[in-house]
């Protein structure tokens, strides 16, 4: 069984504020911990919802919003890891999942952040530690 475990966005999250040198360091541990022991199959942070967008559907109807999201309340029912050429490839994408047509549903679509994203704050040493990280976790999936 593989379950998602998903951490709430919060206010400097959702600001763009990014995790200082030391929670990076302490998260590649805890990933490592997780990696080593066969549970971490794939782990990423979501970029803000300002660079993300939605596609409401409504019968046939297929509206697309644009981010930023402010409602607090939402949850996540579902996730999926897709590799596109860019959002409005992933927004086509989308409208095309089949929905039922008995009731207004919604997907939120956000940025995956890659390394470069993080800047100085991810060292070289942590971005030689997150690539050995990914590689360990894909190979364990498989």
């Amino acid at each position: 069984m593989r379950v998602m475990v998903i951490i709430k966005a919060d206010k400097n999250s959702e600001a763009g504020v990014l995790p200082s040198e030391k929670l990076l360091t302490d998260m590649m541990a805890f990933n490592q911990e997780l990696v080593d022991s066969g549970v971490m199959i794939a782990g990423e942070g979501l970029q803000a919802s300002s660079k993300g967008a939605r596609v409401r559907f409504s019968g046939a109807t297929r509206t697309v919003i644009d981010g930023p999201f402010t409602e607090a309340k939402e949850l996540i029912a579902g996730f999926w890891i897709w590799k596109v050429k860019s959002m409005e490839e992933a927004i086509e994408l989308v409208k095309r999942c089949p929905v039922s047509g008995d009731s207004e549903s919604e997907i939120e679509i956000r940025q995956v952040f890659e390394a470069d994203d993080f800047g100085a704050e991810l060292t070289p040493e942590l971005r030689a530690q997150e690539e050995r990280l990914r590689a360990q976790s894909t190979a364990n999936y498989q």
